[in-house]
């Protein structure tokens, strides 16, 4: 008697097939891959201030969000501030957290590990004799970043490991950090 045990298939919640779909229908028309995603950022009072996220441009249109979305930040008050939102620098830290989070479930239910929990405890080391101008040789951003991932998964350690490698490889958060880009300043 020949019994083979089937695993129920892995439901993380990521529709793979909807997203090998995209991928394959942006590879024909690459123009539709050109995204610009916006958010408009408005001082309060002090260092606080609120930013919105509405919509953004891709597909070849402009969509709107189902909701829109805000976030404040501000400093806190060891820094004699109001401490009405989450530091920049920790809303920088929270995106490249979920972006790899994001990218753990993805990668995970492609490959049909069903996960159980996922944990990402992300650390940015940074000296304030940059920002502060004390010494203009110390950089005003991370000395550097530690991601440290605690995942429980129906997946040998190994596996898990993959994930994680593949989550960092196509995170477009990892990216913009570790390779930042052009960034323009104007005012209007």
């Amino acid at each position: 008697m020949n019994m083979t045990t089937q695993m129920p298939p892995a439901n993380n919640g990521v529709n793979v097939e909807a997203l090998m779909s995209a991928r394959e229908a942006l590879t024909e028309m690459p123009a539709a891959a050109e995204f610009t995603w916006r958010a408009e950022c408005e001082w309060l009072h002090g260092v606080h201030s609120r930013s919105t996220v509405k919509g953004f441009f891709g597909l070849g249109e402009e969509h709107e969000h189902a909701e829109t979305f805000t976030f404040d930040a501000d400093h806190p008050t060891c820094f004699a501030a109001e401490d009405n939102g989450a530091t920049p620098v920790e809303i920088v830290l929270s995106a490249l957290a979920s972006c790899l989070c994001a990218g753990v479930a993805s990668v995970a239910q492609n490959r049909g590990i069903q996960l159980r929990s996922v944990v990402a405890n992300v650390e940015g080391d940074m000296s304030l004799y940059g920002i502060l101008g004390i010494d203009p040789d110390v950089r005003n951003g991370f000395k550097g970043i530690r991601v440290a991932f605690d995942i429980d998964a129906n997946a040998t350690k190994d596996e898990i490991a993959a994930v994680v490698a593949q989550s960092q490889k196509r995170s477009a958060v990892f990216d913009i950090i570790t390779n930042p880009g052009n960034v323009r300043v104007s005012v209007t």
